[in-house]
């Protein structure tokens, strides 16, 4: 059991939350007796133990030893906390003694009776205490603990409909009936278990990098599916003739739920440690997964057992709960993501952090991001005028005149270019995109300051509509870059030249990991430079 040893200096002992003791009680020989008066525990002793000035002055007006003991006996600057119980140390002339100071040595009966709030509040402490240090790790992000009340949410309501959900499917298979083939069965189960391990791996295979990219959003969408898994299994009593084709499908759709679960766990619970202690937080997450389950299977078991006399309406107990838990359920699951403040760095993170850095001027937080970003939806990308790309050139649509010319003038020491591109064969606003193209060999250095200005052209040229409307038309009537475009580039340049250092100073300060971008396959795409000779 881990003992925590913390020396109280003479002059000031004081934290952030002291803790108080009206008046102390100290063990000591029998023939000192200790006051009686009730106890005053202002803190929880989880966190470091300190005392106030008060404790030093009361320690003065009553003395630890009469005048007729031993002179060589005196008390020593560091306190044990040991579990439950605190103890400063003490030396009495012979040997080394521990003297409790939270008034829980040396209690009588009648101390108790005296005391018998003061005790059922240290005990509520107590088991609070008892409760966190099981279920959460030391040392966290502030917003842990909301994420953690909003699983719990979610894995209760989960797991009491994974129990529905398996009673209907053996229902389905005639488990408990006497006309039930166990051969069958157990060939059926086996099959729908391999193909939903099979689409598992192609999944997890084809979606790799959108683990990093998209998190919040691939999470959130794989939930949805393993709701809709349940519902399917639900479904398989009123359907036993089509058991193995839905129980297939309900499979697969978990397993690439479990897949999604499994690949960006590490990177939620990474989010949280703040002191590279992200096995612990990992361990932690295991232990809440079992308990919560547990009270969601025991909330099943109770909803089985108040209707165990009444099989009609058992069997329709499960229609009934199902909308209502997989809809707690999923609003557990997405108010849990909105407490997950990622620091890591993607293209669409980055571009939010510069959008707001152009415009208000300061560099947001990786809570504020999150709260921004939301779950980021795939129905809610693309609608912004001028989106920014990072990527190739796209083959398959004609290429603008502007995007040839902007290549043609690229020199040795380019490691990006930009340029417009054409999303649609239209000459509206809507029509365009701006391309951020990055060369073989580029840093992550080079993709902030292209970003960076990317975004200040597009915030130019969207301010300015009457230049966007001259490069609009110079794109295609012109064999040069338009005056506008150029222009523009060198103004972008001087931007990025005066703030980007400013920018990563204040991105690094506030915790944004700036070592690395991550990106999506498409967005990794490079060009190579090739001098004529």
């Amino acid at each position: 059991m881990k003992v925590a040893i913390e020396a109280l200096s003479g002059s000031q002992l004081c934290s952030t939350r002291a803790l108080r003791y009206d008046p102390i009680k100290i063990t000591r020989p029998s023939r000192l007796k200790a006051p009686l008066k009730p106890l005053a525990l202002s803190s929880c002793l989880n966190t470091s133990f300190n005392l106030n000035h008060e404790y030093q002055e009361r320690e003065k007006l009553s003395p630890l030893q009469p005048e007729d003991e031993n002179p060589q006996s005196f008390k020593l600057p560091v306190v044990i906390r040991h579990s439950a119980t605190v103890s400063r140390c003490f030396w009495d002339g012979k040997e080394l003694k521990f003297v409790s100071v939270d008034g829980i040595d040396g209690f009588s009966l009648w101390d108790f009776s005296l005391q018998y709030e003061d005790w059922l509040r240290k005990l509520g402490e107590v088991c609070r205490a008892a409760v966190r240090n099981f279920l959460l790790p030391r040392e966290v992000s502030a917003n842990y603990l909301e994420y953690v009340k909003w699983k719990f949410l979610h894995r209760v309501f989960s797991s009491a409909l994974q129990v529905l959900a398996t009673q209907a499917m053996f229902r389905a298979i005639g488990i408990g009936y006497s006309r039930s083939l166990p051969s069958a069965a157990a060939v059926n189960w086996v099959l729908k278990d391999g193909l939903g391990r099979l689409s598992r791996c192609i999944y997890t295979a084809s979606l790799a990098s959108a683990f990093d990219t998209n998190l919040k959003r691939v999470r959130f969408s794989t939930s949805i599916l393993f709701s809709l898994s349940i519902g399917i299994e639900l479904l398989t009593p009123a359907f036993p003739q089509y058991f193995l084709l839905l129980a297939t499908i309900a499979n697969i759709a978990r397993q690439i739920s479990l897949a999604c679960h499994l690949a960006t766990g590490s990177a939620v619970h990474r989010s949280f440690a703040i002191s590279d202690n992200l096995g612990e937080v990992s361990a932690k997450a295991q232990i809440q997964t079992v308990c919560f389950d547990n009270v969601g299977l025991l909330l099943a078991a109770t909803l089985n057992i108040l209707l165990r006399n009444n099989q009609r309406l058992l069997a329709a107990l499960p229609f009934v709960v199902y909308p209502i838990f997989s809809a707690i359920d999923l609003f557990g699951i997405y108010q849990g993501l909105r407490h997950v403040h990622l620091q890591t760095l993607t293209k669409d993170r980055l571009e939010l952090i510069i959008n707001i850095f152009i415009k208000p001027g300061y560099v947001p937080s990786p809570a504020e991001v999150s709260d921004r970003e939301g779950i980021d939806f795939l129905w809610s990308k693309g609608r912004e005028l001028l989106p920014i790309r990072i990527g190739g050139l796209n083959l398959e649509k004609k290429m603008p005149k502007l995007c040839l010319m902007t290549m043609r003038s690229l020199k040795d020491e380019d490691f990006y270019f930009i340029c417009m591109e054409s999303l649609n064969n239209g000459s509206r606003i809507k029509d365009h995109g701006i391309l951020l193209c990055l060369r073989e060999g580029a840093r992550t250095e080079d993709l902030i300051t292209g970003l960076l200005q990317a975004c200040y052209i597009r915030n130019k040229l969207l301010r300015d509509k009457i230049s966007l409307e001259n490069v609009l038309e110079a794109r295609v009537s012109s064999n040069s870059l338009p005056i506008e475009w150029v222009t523009l580039m060198e103004e972008s340049r001087r931007f990025v030249r005066d703030n980007l250092g400013r920018l990563k100073d204040q991105m690094s300060g506030l915790g944004w990991i700036c070592q690395n971008i991550l990106l999506s396959t498409q967005e990794q795409a490079r060009y190579s430079f090739v001098a004529d000779g």
